[in-house]
């Protein structure tokens, strides 16, 4: 069971409280009508799933009910941080601890 920290709250819960919602830092494109229908599939449905340092967006489904990112290692579960939306990850792949 994960525990998870939520940025909003300031609580730690378990993970049933929360739902996973995707890749985070996805921008959407500023003229959607101007592309192509592939470059449209690309941005709808196109994530990366590494196996690693991941940065993910999540919903405090049964809490706040707030959309915030979390940094976590993809093959050991281990969470590295939350963080607001709107902020940046402190952890990237150059500092990934192992």
């Amino acid at each position: 069971m994960l525990l998870i920290k939520c940025p909003y709250c300031e609580e730690q819960r378990e993970e049933e409280e929360f739902s996973p919602a995707g890749q985070a830092h996805i921008v959407r494109p500023l003229n959607p009508e101007e592309l192509s229908d592939e470059q449209w599939a690309r941005y709808l449905f196109f994530r990366k799933n590494p196996r690693g340092l991941h940065h993910e967006l999540w919903l405090h489904a049964h809490g706040c009910r707030k959309y915030f990112n979390m940094t976590r290692n993809t093959v050991t579960y281990q969470i590295m941080e939350t963080y607001k939306m709107g902020q940046q990850p402190s952890v990237t792949a150059s500092q990934e601890v192992k």
